[in-house]
């Protein structure tokens, strides 16, 4: 019952952040033809989820439950690959074709690229203070 509860207060967290930071960036743009906001979301959170998967792969730093609080619960919550979906879906209906696929490119290749990064800084960091 612990964990359901540690899901659910970061699934809370990692939502209201989501709503926030999307909604920062797409406004901060003021350009409603392209979702800069989702797009920054997924990279943000690729590149959080890289670094804190290498902190609990590479060197064991958090407990099951605090696992299921930071990558079920915050991360999910701040992820938002349905929105994704459904705006990719919606520039593709709407014959933006170049603009959809841009959209699957972003996600996808920045994503991958943010996740690689924020290990690579848990390796760079953890030299640095192994040294």
């Amino acid at each position: 019952m612990t964990r359901i509860i540690l899901v659910g207060v970061g699934g809370f967290i990692g939502s209201i952040s989501r709503y926030l930071v999307s909604g920062f960036v797409q406004n901060g743009l003021k350009n409603f033809e392209f979702p800069y906001g989702t797009l920054v979301v997924n990279i943000l959170g690729c590149f959080v989820l890289g670094f804190l998967a290498q902190l609990a792969d590479g060197y064991g730093a958090f407990s099951s439950d605090v696992r299921a609080f930071l990558f079920v619960g915050i991360l999910g919550g701040f992820t938002t690959y349905s929105a994704f979906g459904g705006e990719t879906f919606n520039l593709l209906r709407d014959q933006e074709i170049i603009l959809g696929f841009l959209n699957i490119l972003g996600h996808l290749l920045f994503g991958l690229m943010a996740v690689w990064g924020g290990r690579s800084l848990v390796h760079l960091i953890w030299r640095q203070i192994c040294s």
